[in-house]
């Protein structure tokens, strides 16, 4: 049985009857490479919720582009999307929904700027409505997934409500001169992450969030402790909530950074690495 470091003085059959929450980042980590859950992995989250266990999704993904794996795996916990900047419980609206978007009045001057670099574009979401800066029939599809309600056209005029994200879209020598502009101006409003290869882009939410404060927030609601807390991811984004729960498991596809700060590291996401995890672990 794997024992994480944060729980060596914990004993076996405390870890087997005490609830526990996993929180599962979806790409790649929780998803496959062709955006599946296996099998196996189904089936033992399954059985871990049989356990009275709670299984929740913690992604920067909006609502509307992982509302089909929450729905595929039944589950019944509120869910953490934009890498925290929105929280709410799919099935249950006594939880009080948290959205914390980003300052309009900001977003105006990052748009601004940014007609004095070279981007190719630039999109805005509002929950799960999408603003477009310039017409792409490319990014038009894949920002269709959950049929958003879309608008195309300059930001500057048509983005009327604070953004809950922000994505500029660059080459890869000019994500990090923009970024370097973010932190010299913007440091104390927004915070800013690139995504990995092959997608080079740069991506903002309101200063301070990230999936550690979403998690802490359904722990909260769920009265489960942090040490009791197992949570799984791979990216940039995925380090804060690794670092804050109990028991902290890098994929094995995790970039360094990730596997750094972990408790654990499993097998990879095309490897059932979550399920293997949990069966040993829990089961």
């Amino acid at each position: 049985m794997i024992i994480p470091l944060s729980l060596k003085n914990v004993k076996k059959g405390d870890v087997m009857k005490d609830k526990h929450l996993i929180a599962l980042d979806l790409d790649g980590t929780l998803l496959k490479d062709d955006k599946t859950i296996s099998p196996y992995t189904k089936e033992i989250l399954h059985k871990v919720k049989e356990q009275g266990h709670h299984v929740m999704i913690s992604t920067g993904r909006p609502f509307r582009s992982s509302e089909m794996y929450y729905h595929e795996l039944g589950l019944d916990t509120p869910i953490v999307n934009f890498n925290g900047a929105f929280i709410h419980h799919p099935l249950d609206n006594a939880f009080a929904e948290i959205h914390s978007p980003m300052d309009l009045g900001v977003v105006r001057e990052i748009i601004e700027t940014c007609h004095t670099y070279n981007f190719h574009n630039i999109i805005a979401e509002v929950k799960d409505e999408v603003f477009i800066h310039y017409h792409d029939e490319k990014l038009l599809e894949i920002f269709s997934l959950g049929n958003p309600e879309t608008t195309t056209g300059d930001l500057r005029e048509f983005l009327k409500q604070a953004p809950t994200s922000l994505l500029i879209h660059a080459e890869e020598e000019d994500v990090d001169i923009i970024r370097k502009h973010l932190s010299d101006v913007h440091a104390e409003v927004i915070d800013h992450r690139k995504w990995g290869a092959p997608f080079h882009v740069i991506e903002m939410v309101k200063y301070g969030l990230n999936k550690a404060v979403g998690v802490s927030k359904v722990s909260d609601y769920l009265g489960i402790p942090a040490n009791r807390i197992i949570a799984f991811g791979d990216e940039d984004n995925d380090i804060e909530m690794i670092d804050f729960v109990g028991v902290g498991v890098a994929m094995g596809n995790a970039i360094d950074k990730v596997k750094s700060v972990a408790n654990e590291i499993t097998l990879s996401n095309e490897e059932d690495g979550i399920g293997v995890f949990l069966k040993d672990y829990l089961l």
